[in-house]
């Protein structure tokens, strides 16, 4: 996508952002109304101990909500309480079965 100055409908430009450049990609989101939640993880690109996965998650989180305390004109205190309350939620009752893609990118 660098360069390309073109995002498809709903993608995040990231055309811009030189300074990714060398950077690794390990996760991609969208969110469907047919298909729901869609996660593509390639753990590979930052080590092989889930842990570090664990803490991207977490700085991913804090992250959001800076985003939506922006976006919503609301505190980040309130947008990092609700987030961790969704988290919280999802963690006890899970509202997806994960599935794993195979090399012609079918789910299995």
């Amino acid at each position: 996508m660098f360069g390309s100055g073109k995002a498809n409908q709903g993608e995040i430009d990231i055309s811009a952002l030189d300074w990714l450049r060398g950077s690794q990609e390990f996760l991609r989101m969208w969110n469907g109304e047919q298909e729901g939640l869609t996660c593509l993880i390639e753990p590979r690109a930052i080590g092989a101990d889930p842990f570090v996965f664990g803490m991207a998650m977490v700085d991913a989180i804090r992250h959001g909500a800076k985003a939506y305390a922006h976006a919503a004109g609301i505190s980040e205190e309130h947008a990092l309480g609700r987030i961790w309350e969704g988290f919280d939620a999802e963690r006890d009752s899970p509202t997806d079965e994960p599935r794993q893609i195979d090399p012609e990118g079918k789910p299995n």
